[in-house]
């Protein structure tokens, strides 16, 4: 269970990074090439909001599978 534990947390972690990461580059990006942007039909965050939408998904896939270990360990 332990190494479960860890393997969700590596999970989670490295998510959330990929999201800040790509926040970033996104960010950084419009802001130095603008002109990129105009021409797509989206706004230029939208991709921001699809990686947020897909990491809150596995965030919560694994915040219940860590509640069903944590409440097996305690009938235990």
């Amino acid at each position: 269970m332990k190494r479960l534990n860890t393997i969700l947390n590596t999970i989670i972690g490295a998510f959330v990074g990929v999201l800040i990461g790509h926040g970033v580059y996104v960010v950084w990006n419009f802001k130095t090439r603008p002109e990129l942007y105009a021409m797509q039909s989206a706004p230029w965050y939208t991709s921001i909001l699809v990686y947020g939408a897909f990491t809150i998904v596995v965030l919560l896939i694994c915040f219940v599978i860590k509640a069903i270990i944590k409440h097996k360990q305690k009938k235990k």
